[in-house]
């Protein structure tokens, strides 16, 4: 059986005032997507520069990961900034980690 990895994660632009949430099948090749469509205005991360990540979770199961990025993008701002928190309290860029 054929291993599945699916994840959602979040972005910001590099002042860290407009977060974007997504999921994928591909999170390497989807960060280079962000950071090559910066300050394009066909899409709302690119428009707002959104290719900084800073925080996100690893599924099985693709279903998983589309209900839970459904959950969080209907959360608040604050709920959104306490979750990324938790396992990145700095706020740090984590591109780094999947050589972007």
């Amino acid at each position: 059986m054929q291993d599945h990895n699916y994840w959602i994660y979040i972005v910001t632009n590099p002042a860290k005032t407009v977060l974007y949430i997504g999921v994928t099948n591909d999170l390497v090749r989807r960060l280079q997507e962000h950071y090559e469509n910066k300050g394009i205005q066909d899409t709302f991360a690119g428009k707002y520069y959104c290719h900084k990540l800073i925080y996100f979770e690893e599924f099985d199961y693709v279903d998983k990961a589309i209900e839970r990025e459904k959950q969080l993008k209907k959360w608040s701002r604050k709920k959104k900034e306490r979750l990324i928190e938790m396992k990145n309290p700095k706020w740090e860029f984590l591109n780094a980690q999947f050589s972007i």
